[in-house]
């Protein structure tokens, strides 16, 4: 899931992991039943669907379509808003080398336009027996650690090229809320910027 989150309260949340129909169904009745943990109607929330291996922006319908379009498609002002956002949450993204370059092609498009925005993404790494390295491995998570540059090392070198900056995030600090589940030694938190080539360190 890929939660987009506006200014003011407003947010729009975006169930993308699959394209299936019966899944943006399913995101969508859960939002409706903790609808009531907003008050006075200071937030909403809307589900639209998100293919990783579509480019981004989505295709936008028109409101000629209306009567044809999905009620998980976009129009041209929704894609608009998500652009404007600022934050970024994102949570179980990360399970496949190939899902994991769509996922970051479409995040880099989308967090280079509009506003400045940052990531936080939550993890838990999937370990899995795998035949090509004949031993168990955290399915897709060092692919996902090559496209992260460290924070801290950024600043001490003169970037050339766009990157992702991330820090992991001490869950130490971090007050549990949902007492009914356990938090693994595999659970990681990571903030992650984009950030994009200057006129200076272009020339």
């Amino acid at each position: 899931m890929l939660v987009f989150s506006l200014k003011h309260l407003y947010t729009f949340s975006l169930c993308s992991a699959d394209r299936d129909a019966e899944i943006l169904d399913n995101c969508a009745t859960n939002a409706h039943l903790n609808s009531f943990m907003f008050k006075h109607h200071e937030a909403s929330v809307h589900v639209h669907e998100l293919d990783w291996k579509k480019s981004w922006p989505p295709s936008a319908e028109t409101c000629d379509l209306a009567a044809k379009r999905s009620e998980y498609s976009w129009t041209l002002s929704e894609i608009e808003e998500a652009e404007r956002v600022s934050l970024l949450l994102a949570a179980d993204v990360i399970y496949s080398d190939e899902l994991t370059d769509s996922f970051f092609s479409v995040l880099e498009s989308l967090m280079s336009r509009g506003s400045k925005k940052v990531l936080y993404m939550s993890l838990e790494k999937r370990f899995n027996f795998s035949l090509d390295d004949l031993d168990v491995v955290a399915n897709g998570y060092l692919h996902f650690r090559s496209f992260l540059r460290d924070e801290e090392c950024s600043r001490l070198e003169d970037s050339s090229t766009a990157c992702f900056m991330a820090k992991q995030i001490d869950l130490a600090g971090l007050p549990q809320y949902i007492r009914e589940y356990e938090r693994g030694k595999d659970l990681e938190i990571w903030k992650i910027a984009y950030v994009a080539v200057t006129g200076s360190n272009a020339a």
